[in-house]
């Protein structure tokens, strides 16, 4: 899911508290810490930047509904005790060794890491899809192949276990190259679809790729660190949680999402071949 996508469901989700509360905007603002102008931004769908995670929290609190209802991951509108407690707020800057992240994977060696990418998981990327990503998103071509070049090293470490678990229909779109990736050359595309299959060869069974009916199943990116934490990425920044229950009810939905791939990880590299190659001969997928 790409930030309108999150920023949408947010942006109805908000609206529906609003309609419920019976409050005028001006008051509803004042309960959740923010001014009214801040408030219409939000409902406008003006940008799609989510507001500061201080103000996620006070919604969900004020209002009694998850932070993971309020952005889309759950249908559940019901908020745990937890939560609140033990949430984090990390920045997404630039240079990934100098983050938590890079401590939080480095915490769980040894433990299974499960991952839902955004989009073309970053250790399977090339050089040239790093640089084309990184244009669009206004990001360091640095810090994004430093990025890919630790999650690398960090899978072929012996003691990895990760699971990634990505809808189908990423993949195939990249093939046709819709979307955010329409300006990426097809010969770019076959090369990276390559590159990922190589990869996904090499690094089997350390790490496993799995791919579900993005129709029929939903999620938003998110990484489990182990039993330890999980952070959840919304855009410029990730959710960070540490509570037992809410990593349990995470690590379930990755089970599932699991449960209904239709490509399985021993499947997975030869599906990436199939597509480079119908890409390359016919133009399309």
């Amino acid at each position: 899911m790409d930030k309108r996508d999150l920023s949408t469901i947010f942006r109805e989700r908000l609206k529906l508290l609003l309609t419920r509360s019976d409050l005028n905007q001006s008051a509803f603002a004042t309960a959740v810490g923010i001014d009214r102008s801040a408030l219409s931004q939000l409902l406008s769908g003006a940008s799609t930047r989510l507001p500061r995670a201080e103000t996620l929290l006070n919604i969900a609190a004020e209002f009694k509904v998850s932070l993971d209802w309020l952005l889309g991951l759950s249908h559940d509108e019901g908020v745990t005790g937890e939560i609140r407690e033990s949430l984090e707020i990390e920045e997404a800057p630039d240079g990934f060794d100098r983050t938590l992240l890079a401590k939080w994977h480095a915490e769980a060696a040894g433990t299974k890491i499960r991952y839902v990418p955004a989009g073309i998981p970053d250790l399977l990327r090339t050089e040239a899809l790093i640089d084309y990503e990184a244009g669009i998103a206004n990001k360091s071509r640095e810090a994004q192949a430093g990025e890919t070049q630790y999650r690398i090293d960090y899978t072929r470490r012996p003691e990895t276990d990760m699971e990634v678990c990505m809808p189908r229909h990423t993949l195939e779109i990249f093939a046709r190259g819709l979307g955010v990736w329409d300006r990426f050359p097809e010969a770019e595309r076959r090369k990276q679809l390559l590159h990922m299959a190589a990869l996904l060869d090499d690094l089997y069974p350390t790490f496993r790729l799995f791919l579900y009916d993005g129709r029929m199943r939903y999620s938003i990116p998110y990484t489990i660190f182990g039993p330890y934490r999980a952070a959840i990425y919304v855009g410029d920044m990730y959710i960070v949680l540490s509570a037992t229950q809410p990593i349990r009810t995470l690590t379930s939905h990755f089970d599932n999402l699991i449960r209904a791939a239709d490509i399985n990880a021993h499947e997975a590299a030869s599906f990436t071949q199939k597509l480079a190659a119908m890409s390359f001969s016919s133009g399309s997928v």
